[in-house]
Parts: structure tokens; C-alpha cells; sequence
């Protein structure tokens, strides 16, 4: 009886109750033989789709440069002009200074075939070699110091002669810092551009609301190929400055010779005229 009183006072709440399925089961339990049914299970939010137009499609590294940001794009152009300036300045020292060390060894084969400074002074007067200067002024110099005491010619026209020297070294120098700026800043500014490019990316991944790697490549990739320009101005520059350098020395190394003989053409004819100068003093 008891039992029969529960069923029918169950029968009446379930039909006068909506909330309760009409078929007796009880919300969220299965009724009685019956299979309960899988819930769903609760999924992450999915990520905003990314639209394939959207994504850059040439990364090649003229259409990388393209779609850099303008800071990054006034980075590579910078780097494009340090790279060519580099290569300017590379061509135009080497003539130079192949040109020079010419005219230089010519010059001292004319000083080694002469045996008095009359002489090369008569084959060099009219150059403008750093050869013939040398001989100039050595000439001019005893010309002035005709009618004094011998024993400060020879360090005056020391004195002329270094002058003349370290002109030319200014000379051929000119131009070889450039490269040394270049090679020692390149990689900085290209290191900027880097640095502006990975920024504006993270930037672009807050915008976008996405962590997908796809959004970030390229900006990241454009972001690198400033890296790799800057690396390309500052590798050329180094080494061709340690080039120039050297020839550079080299150079001056070959003036050193010729005033070295100038000196010993005019030393030589000073030891000459001092058995006259006492002849006339006697």
C-alpha cells in the first residue's frame, strides 16, 4: 500500500511539474533501461579563421622588403647605400692608388739613375708626383740656403720632405673612413632594423588576437632580412678597409724610399761643395 502511495504521488507532481521529462525520467538521469546519452563536451573558444588574402604571399626579399614596415624599409634602403658607397669607394681607392704607386716607382727608378739632384731635378720639374715634389722643394730649399752656413740644410729639407710625405699619406688616405664607419655601424643599424620589425609583429599578434605562427612569419622574416643587409654592408666594408690599409702602407712605404734618396742625392752634394766653399774661403 505504501509503495503504491509513493508511485501515484510521484505520477501527480511529474504531470503537474514542466520541468520533469513526461516520460518520467528524472533531468540529467536516465530512466530506468534506458542508455544514457553522451553529454557534449565543452569545447575551447576557436581561434579568429586568419584569411588566406591576408597573409603576404611573395617572400622573396623584394617582396619582403615591400611589405616591411617604413621603419624597417628605411633601414634596408639605408644599408643598400652604405653597401654601395662601400663598393664606390673600393673602386675608386684602388685606381687611385695603383695610379700612385706608378708614379711613385717610376720616379725612384729616375732618382736611382741619377747621380747628383741637378740631374733629377732637370727629368721631375715638371711633375706633380709626390716624387717630384720631393725634389722641388729639396732644390728650393738649398736655393734659399745658398748664402748661409751648411749645417741646417739638410734638417730643414728633413722637415720639408716629411711635410710632403704626410700630405700625400692625407692624400691617399681620403675616403678609407667611410668603410671604417660603415663596417662598424652596419650591423647596429641593421640590428634596429630587426628589433622594429619583431616589435611591430607582436604587435600585429595583439591586433590580430591569434597566436598563430602564420600572422607573425613574415614580419618576423622581413624583421631578419635587415639583420642580413646589415651583415652585407659591414662584412665588404671590413675587409676591403683592411685592404685599402695595407696598400696604403705599402705606399707610403714607397715615398719613404724616394725620400730617403733625395736625401742622398743632396747629401751627396753637399759633401761636394764644402772641399769648393773652403777653397773659396782660403
Amino acid at each position: 500500500m505504501l509503495a503504491a502511495f509513493l508511485v501515484a504521488l510521484v505520477f501527480v507532481f511529474t504531470a503537474g511539474n514542466p520541468a520533469f521529462p513526461e516520460d518520467g525520467a528524472i533531468s540529467g538521469v536516465p530512466a530506468a533501461g534506458q542508455p544514457a546519452s553522451p553529454q557534449p563536451a565543452s569545447r575551447p573558444a576557436a581561434e579568429p579563421s586568419i584569411i588566406a588574402a591576408d597573409l603576404p604571399h611573395d617572400l622573396s626579399p623584394w617582396g619582403m622588403f615591400l611589405h616591411a614596415d617604413i621603419i624597417v624599409k628605411t633601414v634596408m634602403i639605408g644599408l643598400a647605400f652604405a653597401s654601395l658607397a662601400t663598393w664606390t669607394v673600393w673602386v675608386a681607392k684602388s685606381l687611385e692608388l695603383r695610379g700612385r704607386r706608378v708614379a711613385v716607382r717610376q720616379g725612384l727608378r729616375t732618382l736611382a739613375n741619377c747621380t747628383t739632384l741637378a740631374q733629377a731635378y732637370a727629368q721631375l720639374r715638371g711633375g706633380t708626383s709626390p716624387v717630384a715634389q720631393l725634389v722641388q722643394a729639396a732644390v728650393s730649399e738649398l736655393r734659399l740656403s745658398a748664402n748661409l752656413r751648411g749645417d741646417g740644410v739638410k734638417e730643414r729639407i728633413v722637415w720639408q720632405l716629411e711635410r710632403i710625405e704626410s700630405a700625400a699619406s692625407r692624400r691617399i688616405s681620403r675616403g678609407t673612413g667611410v668603410l671604417a664607419t660603415i663596417g662598424s655601424t652596419a650591423p647596429f643599424v641593421g640590428l634596429f632594423g630587426t628589433v622594429w620589425g619583431i616589435m611591430d609583429s607582436f604587435i600585429g599578434i595583439s591586433t590580430a588576437h591569434t597566436t598563430n605562427l602564420a600572422v607573425v612569419a613574415p614580419g618576423i622574416a622581413e624583421a631578419l632580412l635587415a639583420t642580413a643587409l646589415g651583415l652585407v654592408a659591414a662584412i665588404p666594408a671590413v675587409m676591403i678597409y683592411n685592404v685599402l690599409v695595407r696598400s696604403t702602407a705599402h705606399y707610403r712605404a714607397l715615398i719613404g724610399d724616394a725620400s730617403a734618396e733625395v736625401m742622398k742625392l743632396v747629401s751627396r752634394d753637399l759633401d761636394r761643395a764644402q772641399p769648393l766653399l773652403a777653397q773659396a774661403a782660403e
